[in-house]
C-alpha cells in the first residue's frame, strides 16, 4: 500500500518558525513531524510515499531525501506554483500512487498511531481514523454511528474530529480537476450515501497547528522519553 502525506501548507498560525522551517520539518524531541511518520508508515509495512510541498519545499526534499534512511521509498508532489490544498493536492498526486486504497497523513499531526491498526478491507470509499474533540475543535467534523462515518446532522452519535489519517479509494478523486479543494467536503457527501467508514483512536494525538499545540506535543514527548 502507499501512502501520501500532505505537507505543503503554510504554517501561518506558527509564524515566525514557518518563516524559515516548513511546519513537517518542526522538531519534536529528536526528530521532526514528518520523520515521525515515516518510520511509523516503515514499521507497518508501507514503502512508498508521496509527499506534496510547496512552501519552503526544497528543504523537505533535502532533508528527507529519497527515504532510504526511513526505510521507504519518497516521491514528490511539487505544488510551488499553487498550493492545491487537502483534496486538490491529492487529485494531483494520483499518477504518483499506484495502490487502491492508499494511507493519508496530515505531516502537521503528532501522534503514536499504529498504522497497522488500518484495516485491509473497508466498505465504501474511505476510512477514517477519528479522535475525540480537542479544544480548538470542540464541535467536531463529524460523528460515529456503529462504525460508519456521518455528517453531524445525520446522527445522534458522538462528534469527533478528522486526526488527518485516512485510508481512501482512488475513486473518490478520479475525474475531478487538480484545482484547489479541500477533502472536507468530498468525505461529507461521500458519508451522506453511507460511504465512509472509520474508528475511534484515544491514543497520542496533536494537531500542531499553534505555538501552544506544539509546546504541548513537546511536554508530551519529554515525558515519553
Amino acid at each position: 500500500m502507499d501512502a501520501f502525506i500532505l505537507a505543503a501548507g503554510r504554517g501561518e498560525r506558527l509564524r515566525p518558525l514557518t518563516d524559515t522551517v516548513p511546519k513537517p520539518l518542526i522538531r519534536i524531541g529528536g526528530a521532526a513531524l514528518i520523520e515521525y511518520h515515516l518510520r511509523a508508515l516503515a514499521r507497518a509495512g508501507i514503502r512508498n510515499v508521496v509527499i506534496n510541498h510547496a512552501h519552503l519545499g526544497a528543504l523537505i526534499r533535502n532533508h528527507l531525501g529519497d527515504g532510504k534512511r526511513y526505510g521507504v521509498r519518497i516521491l514528490y508532489s511539487d505544488e510551488t506554483d499553487g498550493v492545491l490544498g487537502t483534496a486538490g493536492g491529492i487529485v494531483k498526486a494520483l499518477p504518483l500512487l499506484q495502490s487502491d486504497p492508499f494511507v493519508t497523513v496530515n505531516g502537521d499531526i503528532w501522534t503514536d498511531y499504529r498504522f497497522e491498526r488500518l484495516p485491509q478491507e473497508f466498505p465504501g470509499l474511505a476510512h477514517l481514523m477519528l479522535v475525540d474533540n480537542p479544544a480548538h475543535n470542540p464541535g467536531g467534523d463529524f460523528c460515529l454511528e456503529a462504525n460508519r462515518v456521518r455528517r453531524l446532522e445525520q446522527c445522534s452519535g458522538p462528534r469527533l474530529t478528522f486526526s488527518g489519517i485516512g485510508l481512501f479509494r482512488r475513486g473518490l478523486f478520479e475525474h475531478r480537476p487538480a484545482s484547489p479543494a479541500a477533502l472536507g467536503p468530498l468525505i461529507a457527501d461521500a458519508a451522506e450515501r453511507d460511504r465512509v467508514s472509520g474508528e475511534l483512536y484515544r491514543g497520542v494525538w496533536v494537531d500542531v497547528g499553534t505555538p501552544e499545540r506544539l509546546q504541548e506535543a513537546r511536554h508530551i514527548q519529554a515525558r515519553r522519553g
